[in-house]
């Protein structure tokens, strides 16, 4: 198991790279060996008797994708001191919860690729997708109660109940061209900084840490669960499908993605697949 010190070093030694240098993978290293544990407790909490639910979800948990909210909860409860393994089990609830939103929002979005492969409702159909992302919110339930924390419970049901809140907040916005640059910030709160805002308080609750520290790792969670959601949204505008791994603007014939204001902004900036910073 990877001790604090040595993960803090490994860190440092990744950040004195240059910015160009500097990858997802090289960063998710450092918890390689608790991603697996992650991994294996996602595959056997996949099992179901009912053949189609373990179809549709192996499908879509099991298709790829880098894992980058786990990775934070496990990064963090790791630079937080903690010497625990609840963070693999909150790491793998989170993956579920954000796995539900996906189902979910290809469903809306209509979009038939998901990952570099025809999204699992394209294969399997809408119904199937929407009663599969129902049941890994509430395998994710499950989930919480064995980690038997009050508070990492509340945190998550919190954020579950924003990202739900969040889908119809974009659904309201169907298709309106008055949507302002505040209502898209609260969309992209809601449906995306908020999980990974969660995923960060709960390593540092896991870990016991102070107010202090937690309202830092809620303030990190946010922040770059904010600044992925606009990337994402900016390739949308620009990144080929194969950049993207799903067909170039699915996003944008959501019912709200971007305000019509907001759009142009984009271009003031370089292409972000050909400045990766």
């Amino acid at each position: 198991m990877a001790t604090l010190s040595g993960i803090i070093t490994a860190i440092m030694q990744v950040a004195e790279k240059s910015p160009e240098s500097v990858s997802f993978d090289a960063i998710a290293a450092l918890a390689e060996d608790d991603m697996q544990a992650v991994n294996r407790l996602i595959e056997s909490s996949l099992k179901s008797d009912v053949a189609l639910v373990s179809q549709v979800s192996q499908y879509i948990v099991m298709s790829g994708g880098k894992r980058l909210r786990p990775v934070i909860v496990l990064l963090a409860a790791r630079a937080l001191g903690y010497q625990g393994d609840e963070h693999v089990r909150a790491a793998a609830i989170i993956e579920f919860i954000h796995t539900a939103t996906l189902l979910h929002d290809d469903v809306v979005d209509s979009s038939e690729r998901r990952r570099g492969m025809d999204s699992a409702n394209t294969v399997f159909g809408n119904q199937a997708s929407v009663l599969v992302g129902d049941f890994l919110y509430s395998r994710s339930f499950q989930m919480m109660v064995d980690i038997g924390d009050m508070r990492v419970m509340r945190i998550l049901a919190d954020a579950t109940n924003t990202i739900a809140a969040g889908e119809v907040m974009q659904l309201m916005n169907v298709h309106d061209p008055d949507t302002s640059e505040e209502d898209y910030q609260q969309v992209i709160y809601r449906k995306t900084a908020r999980l990974f805002e969660a995923g960060a308080q709960i390593a540092a609750v896991l870990a016991a840490r102070n107010p202090d520290v937690e309202g830092a790792m809620v303030d990190y969670g946010r922040n770059l669960g904010t600044a992925f959601q606009l990337v994402d949204d900016a390739l949308d505008f620009d990144a080929s499908p194969e950049e993207l791994g799903k067909n170039l603007g699915d996003d944008l014939n959501a019912p709200m993605k971007q305000p019509t204001g907001l759009s142009p902004r984009w271009h003031r900036y370089p292409n972000p697949t050909t400045n990766k910073r």
